[in-house]
């Protein structure tokens, strides 16, 4: 899909530093189109994420929107974990101020309607997406956390943040071998490899925690979700928090899924990829793209 549509390379300039992206899809000033930020994993830029997984976020370029892969600072982002021990980290790199250059870039001429911005997140990626979730809600109309979870508050730097209500799509696998669905502490090897740890909570847990953030104090209702193709091993759950007049939290639970995005391409070396369901699908409805 990726080869078919548009791509160019483009650049912010953010504390004196050049911070740079891929662009999918075709700005025009005055379009205000919506904008999907792409935060990738660990070890990844945006173009090899996009490779990663298939190009499955430009089906929302072919849907109207424009979608930005931004490249984070020596393949990570600058996210709330105390515990990150990476180069983003340590330089205290500013990814907030990179996320508002590129919105401001699209936005001066209307290339982008600013009150339609959503950050998608994978691994280290959805870490980053959590820590914008709550240092700057006002940029975003949205978050997708893939494969990441809330960190514990003992290692969590965004703590303080005053509560916003913000729409929150969450994906995760049961079987993800690196961030556990269960929560609690990457093992040495973990660790030492992503140069990240600190306890973290569980994907129901997060999900539970950003309901509340919206005002959400009822029971969440929970759906299986009918196979596509029953070749495919994993089976996916719907848990839904919603209230009158605050947004919604969803969390879609990859039964047997691995650290990967549904309806991508991924290595089977980080668990089984789901194609019970399609990505930018979920987007598409949850977010009304």
């Amino acid at each position: 899909m990726s080869s078919l549509l548009e791509a160019t390379r483009g650049s912010v300039t953010v504390a004196g530093a050049t911070r740079t992206f891929t662009l999918v899809g075709t700005p025009a000033p005055g379009d205000a189109k919506p904008l999907i930020l792409v935060f990738h994993g660990s070890g990844q830029t945006g173009d090899k994420h996009r490779a990663f997984t298939g190009g499955v976020f430009d089906a929302l370029a072919a849907r109207g929107a424009l979608v930005a892969y931004l490249d984070g600072f020596r393949g990570n982002w600058n996210d709330a974990r105390r515990e990150s021990r990476f180069p983003a980290r340590r330089a205290d790199i500013d990814d907030v101020g990179f996320t508002r250059a590129v919105i401001a870039t699209f936005a001066s001429d209307r290339r982008i309607d600013p009150n339609r911005v959503y950050a998608v997140g994978y691994s280290n990626g959805g870490q980053m997406v959590i820590r914008l979730a709550h240092e700057t809600p006002d940029l975003l109309a949205g978050a997708t956390v893939i494969a990441a979870t809330m960190p514990a508050p003992e290692n969590f730097l965004a703590g303080q943040a005053p509560r916003a209500p913000l729409p929150v799509l969450l994906i995760h696998g049961t079987k993800d071998p690196i961030v556990s669905y269960q929560g609690g502490t990457m093992n040495w090897a973990l660790r030492t490899l992503f140069k990240a740890g600190g306890p973290t909570w569980s994907a129901t847990r997060t999900a539970r925690y950003f309901a509340e953030r919206n005002g959400i104090t009822t029971e969440p209702t929970t759906t299986r979700l009918p196979k596509k193709t029953t070749a495919d091993p994993t089976e996916v759950e719907r848990t839904t928090y919603e209230a009158e007049g605050v947004p919604p939290v969803v969390l879609y639970t990859i039964h047997r899924g691995g650290h990967t995005v549904p309806s991508s391409s991924a290595p089977a070396l980080i668990g089984k990829t789901s194609h019970q369901i399609d990505t930018a699908d979920l987007m598409t409805q949850f977010f009304d793209l």
